[in-house]
């Protein structure tokens, strides 16, 4: 179950990220950890790669407004990264940037209706489909029936 003050936290942080030039991709509240952590993904709004340099002044910039908006009123670490390995492509923004790396497509089956994982390498997503290659094959899935799409190591074979 998410933190309570998730949606508010989420809501600071976009707002923030939009006035410094970045667009927010994800925000985690880790309560189990002593002190509490806040992990903020972000990405550059033209498209470009976060830096370390981008990475700590938006942590500056998020840390004031955090503290001016009391949200926070334990102790917490902040942690601002960008997306890494695994992150699941969610717009088409995302399928552009990512055509031609390794993806895992998770998917419903069309002959058994149940979950399956398939990797290959990003084609495209256009209205109706996605397109993957697998080893050197075009293969289809219908957009009805993908789950996710998330960026993966390649694997051998």
């Amino acid at each position: 179950m998410p933190h309570p003050l998730l949606p508010d936290i989420q809501t600071l942080a976009s707002r923030v990220a939009e006035a410094s030039g970045f667009q927010v991709c994800g925000v985690q509240l880790l309560t189990h950890r002593i002190p509490m952590t806040l992990q903020v993904q972000l990405r550059l709004a033209d498209g470009g790669d976060v830096s370390l340099d981008n990475c700590a002044a938006f942590s500056g910039v998020l840390g004031e407004a955090l503290e001016a908006g009391n949200l926070l009123e334990e102790a917490y670490v902040l942690e601002i990264s960008s997306p890494g390995i695994s992150e699941e492509l969610k717009d088409d923004r995302d399928f552009r940037s990512f055509r031609g790396f390794p993806v895992t497509v998770r998917h419903r089956d069309a002959k058994t209706g149940q979950e399956a994982d398939r990797e290959g390498l990003l084609l495209e997503r256009d209205e109706t489909t996605v397109h993957l290659n697998v080893r050197g094959r075009t293969v289809r899935f219908p957009r009805s029936d993908v789950i996710s799409v998330r960026l993966t190591t390649p694997t051998e074979g």
